[in-house]
């Protein structure tokens, strides 16, 4: 856990707001690599995944965009609307779970709204080591797409395209003709609200692109459909006690109120905080950490949001 100040506080778009943060005797913060995100911690408990969009060479200071999201849980309005200048927040160190490949030939960036944040340092990281790469940045309008001067001041501007939905037709993202051509050592790299994503997502796997070639990262998990959910059994491996998870509570509740610790943030199958190894039974994958050949190995889940397919499951715990 570090202290930091939050040294400024900008309004980048309406409801996008950044934070600059440090350490409050300006002291180096721990290094980090493009694709990173720390845990801010917020009031009542809550802990919030945030990219880093700053360059990877800077070592005094941490920043992050926060959307304010209407469906917000409290974590982006406790952002917007209770921190201010001055404050000292906690954070993680950095965590890199959306890292650049090392040695790619060429990389594509995608970033739609928010999502934009890991992408821009990546960006940052691809021009200073003069790698190919190109950046796409989609929004619903010039208006809600932050962090444009940053763009137009950067040393990377000639590398991205802007797309708009409320735009022109030719200035739209035509992803069939930007992924048209799979090529080895070519890296996509996706950020974005869902609905986004999976469009980039699909289009790259119908034109044939590889899965080690798609690197993505979700800021929110889509609605999950609870109507048809059932009670089962989960077993602590270390103490062979067993508990029943009712069809409204998550494993994650009922193992916390039991005493059981296991690490949490997002609490949605985001972060892969919670990641649990799976040593028996078969999980109900829910989570969007995780990639479909992982799910398909059912030898670890999250259980903040992930249920069982069989009656039990056996947890490394």
């Amino acid at each position: 856990m570090l202290d930091v100040k939050v040294t400024r506080k900008t309004y980048e778009t309406d409801d996008i707001v950044s934070l600059e943060l440090m350490k409050p005797d300006g002291s180096s913060l721990p290094s980090f690599t493009a694709g990173a995100h720390i845990d801010l911690h917020l009031p009542d408990n809550m802990i919030r995944q945030y990219s880093l969009f700053n360059s990877s060479t800077e070592t005094d200071r941490y920043m992050i965009g926060v959307l304010k999201d209407p469906s917000s849980r409290g974590g982006s309005l406790a952002v917007h609307d209770h921190i201010k200048e001055g404050d000292i927040v906690q954070i993680s160190e950095p965590r890199n779970l959306f890292a650049l490949e090392q040695g790619a030939r060429r990389s594509i960036l995608f970033a739609g709204g928010i999502g934009v944040t890991p992408i821009l340092a990546m960006a940052e990281q691809l021009v200073r080591t003069n790698a190919e790469f190109e950046m796409h940045y989609c929004a619903r309008s010039k208006q809600r797409m932050a962090f444009m001067e940053h763009i137009a001041n950067s040393a990377f501007a000639s590398n991205v395209q802007c797309h708009f939905d409320d735009g022109d037709e030719a200035q739209r993202l035509n992803i069939d003709q930007v992924l048209a051509t799979p090529e080895p050592g070519t890296h996509i790299y996706v950020c974005g609200p869902t609905g986004f994503m999976d469009y980039v997502l699909t289009a790259a796997e119908t034109l044939g692109w590889s899965a080690a070639q798609i690197h993505r990262e979700y800021f929110s998990a889509a609605p999950v459909d609870h109507s048809q959910d059932g009670a089962f059994e989960v077993e602590i491996n270390s103490t062979g006690q067993v508990f029943v998870i009712p069809a409204d509570q998550s494993v994650l509740s009922v193992l916390e109120e039991a005493g059981v610790d296991i690490p949490m943030a997002c609490e949605e199958g985001v972060c892969g905080t919670c990641l649990t190894r799976v040593l028996e039974g078969e999980p109900e994958h829910r989570d969007v950490f995780m990639s479909d050949e992982e799910h398909a190995l059912n030898n670890q889940f999250t259980p903040c949001c992930s249920r069982a397919r069989s009656a039990r499951l056996l947890l490394d715990l």
